[in-house]
């Protein structure tokens, strides 16, 4: 979401790296430059007016001036007031470690409201799944939505989908009468939490914030969750406010979070509404909701990557038996084709390229490749079909695989020979990074160079040498879109 606004920052920040001393001249024209950066981004005036006059304070003051990095200290100036931006340093009031009041007595009711085409529904199903799978809460879904044709029919199949309980449906029951059931039923049944699905509208109207304060009065709700879509830009922000207005909102839910916009709402949706953003929603599958962390969004925005969520999602995704296989053979400075797919198969878990290459500090140009087409996200997939399309002879034994052998399986893949070579040459490539590795002294090597990785060598610094350069595992860039 944040390319264009992160890619402005960069530019901007890489001439003030550059420079050995900055007068207070130097500093106002690169604030200048971010105060467009962020107009730019759709972010609201008045939020950008005060955000610049903090960070421009805070970076013509005399530790700026006189540091010896002051190119590195203005970032880090222009990051804090970005996290603060966000939320960051904010009270939680009572909040738990993933941003809601639920520890109550149970159950605890969380109203999920917006207009029609959010994605309420949806986001509904996913916050009951991710507050049973990573937080072990019994969970129960109640769909109040009895405008919008199957629209509690769409509730019942997520929650078969997702595994979460779901309240069944009485033909007729009018909203009231279903959140007062749903929290009964909650309650006698031993749930934790329940999520009630409110109606929406294509708009704010009387009718709509009426329904709300009624279910509100009925159910005493602990969490009233406003859900907007990203992509609308200021709008979302203007729907926010109209909520809060009507509404004892006490946190906001970010759809579409992976969508290709500007990220003005993001940016300024706690600073109007003056009520946390708790979860953004990052794709279309059901397991696609992350807690938002200001900190790691500021990182994202500034080109620091995301290490801690890149680190998450590869825990999630964790396979002990396969890690402890895989680490008895690096420590032989082994790696052959069975090696490579698995690894292939785990980056596809994690999000595919486009969604680490986000992550990663320093990884713009091959963000940038990759948007313009010259690296195409379908890549692990093709080289995974060229895997499988070998024998396992072939795969432990990659050196046997003659001209006749890659016809074969380039036909049984469907892909090209050209393609079977690009493969083989990154599993030459990456059992010599890994007998380098051994070299090295295996992993704590590893970790002691990763220590002093830079800004250069395309995003892996240090790593540029081991892994080919250019930010990305060696033979990633010769795949072009097709």
């Amino acid at each position: 979401m944040f390319d264009s606004l992160s890619d402005r920052l960069g530019s901007v920040f890489e001439k003030l790296r550059g420079r050995g001393a900055l007068t207070e001249l130097d500093v106002r024209a690169a604030m200048r430059e971010v105060r467009i950066a962020l107009l730019e981004a759709d972010v609201a005036l008045s939020v950008v007016k005060t955000f610049i006059d903090q960070a421009t304070e805070r970076a013509i003051g005399a530790e700026v001036i006189r540091s010896v990095t002051p190119g590195q200290q203005v970032v880090k100036i222009v990051n804090d007031a970005l996290v603060e931006l966000l939320g960051g340093g904010a009270d939680g009031g009572g909040a738990d470690e993933f941003g809601l009041k639920i520890d109550v007595t149970p159950p605890a009711v969380i109203m999920m409201v917006g207009l029609q085409g959010s994605g309420k529904t949806t986001t509904t199903g996913k916050l009951g799944k991710y507050l049973t799978e990573k937080h072990g809460k019994k969970v129960m879904l109640a769909s109040l939505d009895v405008a919008r044709p199957a629209a509690q029919e769409q509730l019942r199949v997520l929650g078969e989908q997702t595994g979460v309980a779901t309240l069944p449906i009485i033909a007729g029951q009018q909203p009231v009468a279903i959140a007062e059931r749903a929290r009964q039923a909650a309650r006698l049944q031993g749930f934790d939490v329940v999520l009630l699905d409110t109606a929406g509208r294509l708009n704010v109207d009387t009718a709509l914030m009426a329904e709300m304060a009624a279910i509100a009065g009925a159910t005493k709700p602990d969490e009233i969750l406003l859900v907007v879509d990203a992509l609308t830009g200021q709008d979302a922000v203007n729907v926010a406010s109209a909520f809060k207005a009507e509404v004892a909102l006490t946190g906001v839910i970010l759809t579409r979070m992976d969508g290709d916009s500007r990220g003005g709402a993001a940016l300024s949706m706690r600073a109007i509404t003056e009520r946390p953003i708790k979860f953004a929603g990052t794709g279309e599958k059901l397991d696609a909701l992350e807690a938002f962390d200001p900190q790691r969004v500021a990182g994202r925005i500034l080109g620091m990557g995301d290490i801690v969520g890149l680190v998450e999602r590869a825990a999630a995704n964790f396979e002990e038996a396969e890690a402890e296989k895989l680490a008895a053979k690096l420590a032989k400075g082994q790696f052959d084709m069975e090696d490579l797919r698995s690894q292939l198969r785990q980056m596809q878990n994690m999000g595919g390229l486009g969604a680490l290459a986000g992550m990663l500090p320093g990884m713009g140009a091959a963000k940038k490749a990759m948007a313009d087409g010259k690296v195409d996200d379908k890549v692990l997939g093709r080289m995974e079909a060229v895997i499988c399309a070998m024998t396992p002879k072939e795969r432990a034994k990659p050196e046997i695989l003659t001209a006749k052998r890659k016809i074969r399986i380039a036909k049984g893949s469907g892909t090209t020979v050209q393609d079977v070579n690009k493969v083989i040459k990154m599993q030459m490539d990456m059992a010599t990074a890994m007998k380098k590795l051994r070299k090295m002294g295996g992993m704590k090597g590893m970790a002691a160079m990763m220590a002093k990785m830079g800004g250069g060598g395309g995003g892996l610094g240090g790593l540029g040498g081991l892994l080919g350069g250019g930010g990305m595992p060696p033979g990633f860039d010769k795949f072009t879109k097709r």
